[in-house]
């Protein structure tokens, strides 16, 4: 039986009030013991959010890394640094990511060995856009997502996967259940194939517009794990009936 995860991706959002207030009612909650619940706040906002989850059921991960270990990277932050920082989680591959910096796979794939030496566990992202599921592409994109940040890797321990459709990402459209199952299972399918995965208790999310009225459908599919979830996550209240609903 795989653990459920609920994942948090608060994006470029937040005061230090905010912050503050969205963390502490989600500390209030009682059931965090029962599955992973996740936060991944911006990088200014870490520090504060790994101090108030101090010793709580509270998890608390990056948006992203950096593929360097160190030097003269203005701007950029290692997962070394994440590390050191407290931090569990770190997101890879998110499309907003590949979107506006062009990220690659070959990119991505960098930046997941480094998070793995750095003991970070990294969540990928994969997803394909509207344009590619018209066409038939869906599958082909994904998969070919999947193996390119994935192939060679020395070590995927603690590796999440969170399929994200492009075209639900922030729009208020939403795989039906039916859909997002099938691609679950050909991503489990398909990872069944990469190195020394064991791909039938590695955990796959979904992530794109998920709130508490459509969480139980998408949660009761057999391949579905858990959720990646960006608007929502920002209402205390409505992240809440996400969290219980993967319970």
């Amino acid at each position: 039986m795989r653990r459920p995860l609920v994942m948090a991706n608060w994006k470029m959002h937040g005061s230090r009030a905010s912050v503050e207030q969205l963390s502490t009612e989600l500390l209030g909650l009682e059931n965090l013991s029962q599955i992973d619940v996740a936060v991944c706040p911006s990088f200014v906002h870490l520090a504060q959010v790994l101090a108030q989850a101090a010793k709580s059921g509270l998890q608390v991960g990056a948006q992203d890394c950096s593929h360097m270990q160190s030097g003269a990277y203005t701007g950029e932050v290692s997962a070394e640094m994440l590390a050191d920082l407290g931090c569990e989680w770190v997101l890879l591959g998110h499309s907003e990511r590949r979107q506006y910096h062009s990220e690659s796979d070959d990119m991505v794939a960098a930046k997941l060995a480094a998070a793995l030496e750095a003991g970070l566990k990294p969540v990928l992202c994969i997803g394909e856009t509207q344009a590619q599921r018209e066409d038939g592409e869906a599958f082909e994109v994904v998969a070919k997502q999947l193996k390119g940040a994935l192939a060679g890797q020395a070590e995927l321990r603690g590796l999440v996967v969170a399929y994200e459709p492009v075209w639900a990402i922030g729009t208020g459209l939403t795989a039906t259940p039916a859909e997002a199952q099938e691609m679950h299972s050909f991503i489990r399918e398909q990872l069944a194939g990469i190195g020394s995965l064991n791909a039938a208790k590695l955990r796959i999310l979904y992530g794109g517009s998920v709130k508490a009225a459509n969480a139980q459908a998408l949660f009761s599919q057999p391949d579905i794990d858990g959720a990646l979830v960006g608007g929502a996550s920002l209402d205390a209240a409505e992240f809440a009936k996400i969290i219980e609903a993967a319970i």
